[in-house]
């Protein structure tokens, strides 16, 4: 037995790509930041950053076209895959996170919204009561298309 578990919470990078893969099968990616900040040997205050791809398949996908943008603070729970394709010759690998769930997370003062997909047939035909967190689960597949980093 294997736990494959990621839990992040950090800042969109770029606002997300929405691509269907059918008719019915929306995909988002975009790129998540975050940081880490400490204070070296000498006082200076150091931030690494990394960047992470993330991927949302179906009604999370749909709910992230809606409500995820640029700047966005988000937490995010999902799992790390890596697939392998071929460019020029060459073989390229990305890991991502594919996410299951994603939380929006605001600044004072900001409102935010709550749907869970697991639990509501169509979360974007309902009313979305505020100031509760945005909330969706969706354990779906991996995206499969040979493409390069969407940044």
């Amino acid at each position: 037995m294997g736990i494959n578990k990621v839990i992040l919470v950090g800042n969109v990078g770029k606002d997300p790509v929405i691509q269907y893969v059918k008719e019915d099968l929306p995909v988002a990616r975009f790129t998540l930041a975050t940081s880490e900040n400490y204070r070296d040997k000498n006082g200076d205050k150091i931030t690494n950053t990394e960047w992470h791809n993330i991927v949302a398949w179906r009604n999370t996908a749909k709910v992230v076209e809606q409500y995820i943008k640029k700047g966005s603070q988000l937490y995010i729970e999902g799992k790390i895959t890596t697939r392998s394709y071929e460019k020029e010759g060459a073989t390229k690998y990305i890991t991502e996170i594919v996410a299951n769930t994603i939380q929006m997370l605001g600044r004072a003062g900001e409102t935010g919204t709550s749907v869970n997909a697991k639990k509501e047939e169509n979360p974007l035909e309902k009313e979305i009561p505020a100031p509760e967190p945005l909330e969706f689960n969706d354990n779906s597949g991996t995206f499969s298309e040979g493409d390069d980093l969407p940044f």
